[in-house]
């Protein structure tokens, strides 16, 4: 089964944000974060993994009319969290995909202490529930 993994930011974080922590503890995280794309790919579980922009680089995209794009420029200064990045793995259990979680919440932080940060965890669906197919 496959799993998305996302990793948030925002007000809720209990550690400061990485723009205040030493270069050298920014770089131990980083590193860290590449560990965990080659420790997923040599597992097998690794589909993908992706660091996204800033929420001041996010749009937002309708359908005007005729279908045209209407976008929405950033930042958002109502935006309490923000995506920061995500991990797709294929596993065999929701019960594994809660292990890759709680490996990544685990990120060091300031001073290199384990940051606990929280990881949302949704299973990526491949079709409909049933129930809607049979509409």
């Amino acid at each position: 089964m496959k799993y998305m993994m996302l990793m948030q930011f925002g007000q809720q974080a209990e550690f400061p944000p990485i723009s205040t922590w030493p270069p050298e503890d920014v770089l131990a995280h980083v590193e860290f974060m590449h560990g965990v794309t080659e420790k997923f790919t040599a597992s097998g579980e690794l589909v993908d993994a992706q660091g996204l922009a800033m929420p001041d680089q996010a749009r937002t995209v309708r359908a005007g009319d005729s279908g045209i794009p209407v976008v929405t420029d950033g930042p958002y200064p109502e935006t309490k969290e923000f995506l920061v990045g995500y991990w797709i793995v294929d596993c065999e259990s929701q019960e594994r995909a809660f292990e890759l979680a709680a490996f990544v919440s685990a990120a060091p932080g300031p001073g290199g202490k384990p940051l606990s940060m929280p990881i949302e965890v949704r299973q990526v669906m491949s079709a409909p529930p049933e129930e809607l197919s049979t509409l």
